[in-house]
């Protein structure tokens, strides 16, 4: 039986993990008993703004019912299994590990211990594509087209683009399109920081996806053509729009014949909201119902598995044209 009241805690409080304890401590029936870190005064600093306490690892393991992992992606499948082998309910940063090997092992090793193994795709819970997700069913999608682009960021990141920012389109389009994926081919320049993919999927959907660390404009969108119509999403501002029955005609003004389209543009209500308190707070409800997880550990194996067959395509491409 779940208790009332959840225990949180947090391994690594960088970028990424320090707002899973504010997050943490902004949810009602979880209690943030505490966080660490390999760097103790961002551990101690963290902890004191939220309230609670910097500990060690097995300190931690030993107070809390969850956990969330947020620490570089090679220490995932440490921190992960010493989570799971104590009994603690674990969501882990993507990519859920280093390797495809080890993403098995954690999801064997959460199944034969009773817990909840999340992986944090947290464009899932993007409002926007929860909107996305109701919509699909009645369409016949003919192909999906993502970019995430940025320029460099101010810290070190040792994994690919393909690995670190194309997983999560890589796990949007697998889960809109759930069926086999038949051929991956990429490309890349830019010493990995710029790449190019494009899936073609057993039914003969493509989606072609860009990740980028190099361009000198934040882009975060997903473009869906379906026979029915065209859905854009813009996961930066949260919104949807849907393209309907273009309609080419020739008018004539002024004694000119110009050529239009006339379009039908719908804008579905979008509720706003948090993408990383969604996550957390699915999270926990999979935890209080014994259900399974939205990102489960099996999707994350999934997404990485994609990632690193982009990651050996684009530097195969890259090898042959030297």
């Amino acid at each position: 039986m779940v208790a009332e009241t959840l225990s949180a805690g947090v391994i690594g409080v960088g970028s990424m993990g320090r707002h899973h304890a504010r997050v943490y401590h902004e949810l009602p029936d979880v209690i943030l008993s505490g966080v660490t870190d390999v760097d103790y005064e961002s551990a101690k600093t963290v902890a004191e703004t939220y309230r609670t306490r910097s500990k060690s690892v097995s300190g931690l393991l030993r107070d809390v019912d969850l956990v969330s992992i947020a620490v570089p992606t090679q220490y995932h499948y440490q921190a992960a299994m010493e989570a799971i082998e104590a009994g603690v309910h674990v969501l882990i940063e993507k990519p859920i590990a280093e390797t495809a090997t080890q993403a098995k092992k954690l999801v064997r090793a959460a199944e034969n211990a009773g817990v909840t193994l999340q992986v944090g795709h947290v464009e899932r819970f993007n409002p926007a594509v929860q909107t996305v997700m109701d919509i699909i069913p009645e369409l016949e999608i003919i192909a999906i087209d993502a970019q995430r682009l940025g320029p460099p960021v101010g810290r070190e990141i040792q994994d690919s683009a393909a690995v670190d920012l194309m997983i999560h389109d890589l796990d949007i389009i697998t889960s809109l399109v759930d069926e086999p994926v038949e051929t991956v081919s990429a490309a890349e320049t830019a010493a990995e920081q710029y790449v190019t993919a494009t899936l073609t999927f057993e039914s003969g959907i493509i989606g072609t996806l860009t990740a980028s660390r190099v361009t000198q404009q934040k882009v975060r969108e997903l473009s869906i053509t379906a026979k029915e119509c065209r859905v854009n999403v813009d996961y930066v501002s949260q919104s949807v729009t849907i393209s309907r029955q273009s309609i080419p005609e020739y008018v004539e003004s002024d004694g000119q014949v110009k050529y239009r389209h006339s379009n039908v543009i719908e804008r579905p209500t979008v509720e706003n909201g948090e993408p990383l308190r969604h996550e957390l707070e699915s999270f926990v409800s999979a935890i209080r119902s014994n259900g399974s997880p939205v990102v489960s550990g099996e999707d994350g194996l999934r997404a990485l598995s994609l990632a690193q067959r982009v990651e050996s395509n684009s530097l195969q491409t890259v090898e042959q044209a030297r």
